[in-house]
Protein backbone atom coordinates (compact mmCIF):
# COMPACT_ATOMS: atom_id res chain seq x y z
CA UNK A 1 0.00 0.00 0.00
CA UNK A 2 1.19 3.50 -0.79
CA UNK A 3 1.70 5.91 2.08
CA UNK A 4 0.63 9.55 2.22
CA UNK A 5 4.25 10.48 1.48
CA UNK A 6 4.15 8.32 -1.66
CA UNK A 7 0.93 9.95 -2.81
CA UNK A 8 2.34 13.41 -2.21
CA UNK A 9 5.37 12.47 -4.31
CA UNK A 10 3.07 11.28 -7.09
CA UNK A 11 1.08 14.52 -7.00
CA UNK A 12 4.20 16.65 -7.23
CA UNK A 13 5.49 14.56 -10.12
CA UNK A 14 2.10 14.73 -11.85
CA UNK A 15 2.10 18.53 -11.64
CA UNK A 16 5.57 18.81 -13.18
CA UNK A 17 4.68 16.20 -15.81
CA UNK A 18 1.83 18.41 -17.03
CA UNK A 19 4.36 21.19 -17.66
CA UNK A 20 6.86 18.92 -19.39
CA UNK A 21 4.12 17.48 -21.61
CA UNK A 22 3.76 20.85 -23.33
CA UNK A 23 7.25 20.44 -24.85
CA UNK A 24 7.29 16.66 -25.34
CA UNK A 25 6.39 16.76 -29.04
CA UNK A 26 8.98 19.49 -29.68
CA UNK A 27 11.69 17.46 -27.94
CA UNK A 28 10.85 14.46 -30.11
CA UNK A 29 10.73 16.55 -33.28
CA UNK A 30 13.99 18.46 -32.75
CA UNK A 31 15.81 15.40 -31.36
CA UNK A 32 17.76 17.67 -29.02
CA UNK A 33 18.50 16.81 -25.41
CA UNK A 34 16.17 18.85 -23.13
CA UNK A 35 18.71 20.09 -20.59
CA UNK A 36 16.18 22.54 -19.20
CA UNK A 37 13.85 19.60 -18.45
CA UNK A 38 16.66 17.88 -16.56
CA UNK A 39 17.27 21.05 -14.57
CA UNK A 40 13.56 21.35 -13.78
CA UNK A 41 13.55 17.75 -12.59
CA UNK A 42 16.56 18.48 -10.40
CA UNK A 43 14.95 21.62 -8.96
CA UNK A 44 11.86 19.56 -8.09
CA UNK A 45 14.02 17.04 -6.23
CA UNK A 46 13.55 14.22 -8.76
CA UNK A 47 17.24 13.80 -9.64
CA UNK A 48 19.45 12.06 -7.10
CA UNK A 49 16.51 10.84 -5.03
CA UNK A 50 18.56 7.79 -4.02
CA UNK A 51 21.63 9.80 -3.01
CA UNK A 52 22.26 9.45 0.76
CA UNK A 53 21.38 12.36 3.01
CA UNK A 54 25.00 12.87 4.05
CA UNK A 55 25.78 13.70 0.41
CA UNK A 56 22.89 16.14 0.03
CA UNK A 57 20.22 13.78 -1.30
CA UNK A 58 17.00 12.60 0.36
CA UNK A 59 18.05 8.94 0.54
CA UNK A 60 14.80 7.60 -0.90
CA UNK A 61 14.16 4.09 -2.19
CA UNK A 62 13.31 2.41 -5.47
CA UNK A 63 9.55 2.56 -4.92
CA UNK A 64 9.72 6.34 -4.53
CA UNK A 65 11.70 6.57 -7.75
CA UNK A 66 9.35 4.42 -9.85
CA UNK A 67 6.33 6.41 -8.66
CA UNK A 68 7.99 9.56 -10.00
CA UNK A 69 9.18 7.91 -13.22
CA UNK A 70 5.69 6.73 -14.17
CA UNK A 71 4.13 10.16 -13.68
CA UNK A 72 6.91 12.02 -15.51
CA UNK A 73 6.95 9.53 -18.40
CA UNK A 74 3.20 9.99 -18.89
CA UNK A 75 3.89 13.58 -19.89
CA UNK A 76 7.30 13.20 -21.54
CA UNK A 77 9.01 9.87 -22.14
CA UNK A 78 12.45 11.44 -22.53
CA UNK A 79 12.09 13.16 -19.17
CA UNK A 80 11.03 9.87 -17.62
CA UNK A 81 14.22 8.29 -18.91
CA UNK A 82 16.24 11.18 -17.45
CA UNK A 83 14.74 10.37 -14.04
CA UNK A 84 15.76 6.72 -14.47
CA UNK A 85 19.39 7.56 -15.15
CA UNK A 86 19.42 10.33 -12.56
CA UNK A 87 18.63 7.87 -9.79
CA UNK A 88 19.54 4.31 -10.76
CA UNK A 89 22.07 2.23 -12.72
CA UNK A 90 25.42 4.01 -12.96
CA UNK A 91 24.59 6.21 -9.98
CA UNK A 92 23.96 3.14 -7.82
CA UNK A 93 27.37 1.71 -8.72
CA UNK A 94 29.14 4.96 -7.82
CA UNK A 95 27.24 5.45 -4.56
CA UNK A 96 28.00 1.87 -3.54
CA UNK A 97 31.63 1.53 -4.57
CA UNK A 98 33.15 4.94 -5.30
CA UNK A 99 35.64 6.68 -3.00
CA UNK A 100 34.27 9.54 -0.92
CA UNK A 101 35.53 12.32 -3.20
CA UNK A 102 33.90 10.68 -6.23
CA UNK A 103 30.59 10.11 -4.47
CA UNK A 104 30.49 13.77 -3.44
CA UNK A 105 31.41 15.05 -6.90
CA UNK A 106 28.84 12.86 -8.63
CA UNK A 107 26.18 13.74 -6.05
CA UNK A 108 26.72 17.45 -6.75
CA UNK A 109 26.55 16.91 -10.52
CA UNK A 110 23.40 14.78 -10.41
CA UNK A 111 21.57 17.01 -7.94
CA UNK A 112 22.22 19.87 -10.40
CA UNK A 113 20.75 17.87 -13.32
CA UNK A 114 23.51 15.69 -14.82
CA UNK A 115 22.30 12.31 -16.06
CA UNK A 116 24.84 9.52 -15.39
CA UNK A 117 25.53 7.04 -18.18
CA UNK A 118 26.33 3.33 -18.01
CA UNK A 119 28.22 1.96 -21.01
CA UNK A 120 27.78 -1.76 -21.72
CA UNK A 121 26.60 -2.35 -25.31
CA UNK A 122 29.20 -2.96 -28.05
CA UNK A 123 28.92 -3.10 -31.87
CA UNK A 124 29.91 -6.75 -32.23
CA UNK A 125 28.23 -8.29 -29.20
CA UNK A 126 25.35 -6.06 -28.13
CA UNK A 127 24.76 -6.62 -24.42
CA UNK A 128 26.37 -10.08 -24.45
CA UNK A 129 29.09 -9.34 -21.92
CA UNK A 130 30.90 -12.58 -22.73
CA UNK A 131 31.65 -11.13 -26.15
CA UNK A 132 32.82 -7.77 -24.82
CA UNK A 133 36.09 -6.51 -26.32
CA UNK A 134 36.58 -3.14 -24.58
CA UNK A 135 39.54 -3.43 -22.21
CA UNK A 136 40.78 -1.59 -19.15
CA UNK A 137 44.49 -2.36 -18.93
CA UNK A 138 46.38 -1.73 -15.69
CA UNK A 139 49.49 0.39 -16.26
CA UNK A 140 51.10 1.39 -13.00
CA UNK A 141 48.64 3.50 -11.01
CA UNK A 142 46.31 3.93 -14.00
CA UNK A 143 43.90 1.88 -16.07
CA UNK A 144 43.79 2.54 -19.80
CA UNK A 145 40.57 2.01 -21.74
CA UNK A 146 40.49 0.91 -25.37
CA UNK A 147 37.46 -0.14 -27.38
CA UNK A 148 34.11 1.03 -28.73
CA UNK A 149 30.66 1.19 -27.18
CA UNK A 150 27.40 1.76 -29.04
CA UNK A 151 23.81 2.79 -28.31
CA UNK A 152 25.02 4.67 -25.25
CA UNK A 153 22.08 6.71 -23.99
CA UNK A 154 22.95 10.34 -23.37
CA UNK A 155 26.74 10.05 -23.65
CA UNK A 156 26.93 13.31 -25.60
CA UNK A 157 25.25 15.38 -22.90
CA UNK A 158 26.38 13.78 -19.63
CA UNK A 159 29.55 14.25 -17.59
CA UNK A 160 29.36 11.06 -15.52
CA UNK A 161 30.05 7.70 -17.19
CA UNK A 162 30.48 4.18 -15.84
CA UNK A 163 32.14 1.98 -18.46
CA UNK A 164 32.00 -1.81 -18.23
CA UNK A 165 35.16 -3.42 -19.64
CA UNK A 166 37.50 -6.38 -19.26
CA UNK A 167 40.25 -5.67 -16.75
CA UNK A 168 43.66 -6.73 -18.07
CA UNK A 169 46.46 -6.96 -15.51
CA UNK A 170 49.90 -8.41 -16.24
CA UNK A 171 48.52 -9.64 -19.54
CA UNK A 172 45.78 -11.65 -17.83
CA UNK A 173 42.03 -11.12 -18.26
CA UNK A 174 40.78 -10.59 -14.70
CA UNK A 175 37.11 -10.38 -15.68
CA UNK A 176 34.66 -7.52 -15.98
CA UNK A 177 35.04 -4.26 -14.13
CA UNK A 178 33.16 -0.98 -13.92
CA UNK A 179 35.27 2.14 -14.48
CA UNK A 180 34.37 5.77 -13.72
CA UNK A 181 35.21 8.07 -16.63
CA UNK A 182 34.23 11.70 -17.19
CA UNK A 183 33.33 12.85 -20.69
CA UNK A 184 36.20 15.34 -21.11
CA UNK A 185 38.91 12.74 -20.35
CA UNK A 186 41.60 12.47 -23.05
CA UNK A 187 40.90 9.48 -25.28
CA UNK A 188 37.12 9.64 -24.75
CA UNK A 189 35.69 10.38 -28.19
CA UNK A 190 32.07 10.56 -29.31
CA UNK A 191 31.29 8.73 -32.54
CA UNK A 192 28.19 8.61 -34.70
CA UNK A 193 24.70 9.11 -33.40
CA UNK A 194 22.24 6.22 -33.71
CA UNK A 195 18.65 7.22 -34.42
CA UNK A 196 15.55 5.70 -32.86
CA UNK A 197 11.81 5.61 -33.51
CA UNK A 198 11.01 7.13 -30.11
CA UNK A 199 12.66 8.89 -27.15
CA UNK A 200 14.62 10.84 -29.74
CA UNK A 201 15.54 13.63 -27.35
CA UNK A 202 18.27 11.53 -25.72
CA UNK A 203 20.98 10.89 -28.33
CA UNK A 204 22.15 7.28 -28.58
CA UNK A 205 25.86 7.57 -29.29
CA UNK A 206 28.85 5.49 -30.27
CA UNK A 207 31.77 6.12 -27.92
CA UNK A 208 35.40 5.33 -28.82
CA UNK A 209 38.11 4.88 -26.19
CA UNK A 210 41.68 5.26 -27.42
CA UNK A 211 44.30 4.98 -24.68
CA UNK A 212 41.86 6.70 -22.32
CA UNK A 213 43.72 6.70 -19.00
CA UNK A 214 42.15 7.22 -15.57
CA UNK A 215 43.50 6.61 -12.05
CA UNK A 216 43.35 3.02 -10.78
CA UNK A 217 40.91 4.07 -8.05
CA UNK A 218 38.34 4.73 -10.79
CA UNK A 219 37.83 0.95 -11.01
CA UNK A 220 34.67 0.66 -8.93
CA UNK A 221 33.56 -2.95 -9.11
CA UNK A 222 34.82 -6.30 -10.27
CA UNK A 223 32.76 -9.20 -11.57
CA UNK A 224 29.58 -9.51 -13.60
CA UNK A 225 27.42 -10.45 -10.61
CA UNK A 226 28.17 -7.33 -8.58
CA UNK A 227 27.90 -4.99 -11.57
CA UNK A 228 24.61 -6.41 -12.81
CA UNK A 229 23.11 -6.52 -9.31
CA UNK A 230 23.44 -2.73 -9.28
CA UNK A 231 22.12 -2.49 -12.83
CA UNK A 232 18.91 -4.40 -11.99
CA UNK A 233 17.27 -1.31 -10.50
CA UNK A 234 17.72 0.47 -13.84
CA UNK A 235 15.85 -2.38 -15.51
CA UNK A 236 12.92 -1.70 -13.20
CA UNK A 237 13.17 1.99 -14.06
CA UNK A 238 13.17 1.29 -17.80
CA UNK A 239 10.04 -0.83 -17.40
CA UNK A 240 8.40 2.06 -15.59
CA UNK A 241 9.04 4.47 -18.47
CA UNK A 242 7.22 2.04 -20.78
CA UNK A 243 4.39 1.80 -18.26
CA UNK A 244 4.04 5.58 -18.06
CA UNK A 245 3.90 5.92 -21.85
CA UNK A 246 1.37 3.10 -22.13
CA UNK A 247 -0.79 4.55 -19.34
CA UNK A 248 -0.86 7.92 -21.10
CA UNK A 249 -1.86 6.25 -24.38
CA UNK A 250 -4.63 4.35 -22.59
CA UNK A 251 -5.99 7.51 -20.98
CA UNK A 252 -5.98 9.31 -24.35
CA UNK A 253 -7.81 6.39 -25.97
CA UNK A 254 -10.36 6.27 -23.17
CA UNK A 255 -11.10 9.98 -23.51
CA UNK A 256 -11.41 9.65 -27.30
CA UNK A 257 -13.91 6.78 -27.34
CA UNK A 258 -16.20 8.73 -25.01
CA UNK A 259 -16.48 11.62 -27.47
CA UNK A 260 -16.25 9.90 -30.87
CA UNK A 261 -19.67 8.89 -32.17
CA UNK A 262 -20.74 6.34 -34.77
CA UNK A 263 -24.32 5.32 -35.61
CA UNK A 264 -25.62 7.87 -33.11
CA UNK A 265 -23.67 6.50 -30.13
CA UNK A 266 -20.27 7.12 -28.51
CA UNK A 267 -18.01 4.29 -29.64
CA UNK A 268 -17.28 3.64 -25.95
CA UNK A 269 -20.65 1.86 -25.88
CA UNK A 270 -19.52 -0.74 -28.43
CA UNK A 271 -18.76 -4.00 -26.68
CA UNK A 272 -15.87 -4.93 -28.96
CA UNK A 273 -14.00 -1.75 -28.03
CA UNK A 274 -14.83 -2.25 -24.35
CA UNK A 275 -13.15 -5.66 -24.43
CA UNK A 276 -9.99 -4.15 -25.89
CA UNK A 277 -9.92 -1.34 -23.32
CA UNK A 278 -10.41 -3.80 -20.47
CA UNK A 279 -7.56 -5.96 -21.77
CA UNK A 280 -5.35 -2.87 -21.89
CA UNK A 281 -6.30 -1.88 -18.35
CA UNK A 282 -5.52 -5.39 -17.09
CA UNK A 283 -2.10 -5.34 -18.76
CA UNK A 284 -1.30 -1.91 -17.29
CA UNK A 285 -2.34 -2.88 -13.77
CA UNK A 286 -0.41 -6.16 -13.98
CA UNK A 287 2.70 -4.31 -15.16
CA UNK A 288 2.41 -1.76 -12.37
CA UNK A 289 2.04 -4.46 -9.73
CA UNK A 290 5.11 -6.31 -11.03
CA UNK A 291 7.12 -3.08 -10.97
CA UNK A 292 5.98 -2.19 -7.47
CA UNK A 293 6.69 -5.71 -6.23
CA UNK A 294 10.24 -5.49 -7.59
CA UNK A 295 10.66 -2.04 -6.01
CA UNK A 296 9.40 -3.22 -2.63
CA UNK A 297 11.82 -6.16 -2.77
CA UNK A 298 14.66 -3.62 -2.87
CA UNK A 299 13.52 -2.15 0.45
CA UNK A 300 13.12 -5.60 1.98
CA UNK A 301 16.50 -6.89 0.80
CA UNK A 302 18.57 -4.80 3.18
CA UNK A 303 20.85 -3.82 0.27
CA UNK A 304 18.53 -1.44 -1.56
CA UNK A 305 18.68 -3.74 -4.58
CA UNK A 306 15.65 -5.46 -6.14
CA UNK A 307 15.33 -9.21 -6.39
CA UNK A 308 16.89 -10.07 -9.80
CA UNK A 309 14.03 -12.37 -10.77
CA UNK A 310 11.39 -9.79 -9.88
CA UNK A 311 13.33 -7.10 -11.76
CA UNK A 312 13.44 -9.33 -14.84
CA UNK A 313 9.71 -10.05 -14.59
CA UNK A 314 8.93 -6.35 -14.28
CA UNK A 315 10.89 -5.50 -17.41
Amino acid sequence: MLTDAHRDLQERARALSAELAQRAAEVDRTEEYPLDNAQQLAAAGFMGMTIPQELGGPGLGLLDVVLVIEEIAKGCGVSGRIVVDGNLGALSIIMQAGPDWMRRRVADLVLAGDKPVIQITEPGSGTDVNGMTTTATVRGDQVVLNGTKTWITGARDSVVNVVVAKLIEDGVDRGLCAVYVEKDTDGFELGKRNYMMGLRGIPEMDVHFTDCAVPREHVLMMGLKDIMSRYNNQRVGAATVALGLAQAAYEDALAYVKTREQFGHPIAEFQGLQWRLVDSRLALDASRLLIHRAAVSAAESGTGLPDPELAALAK
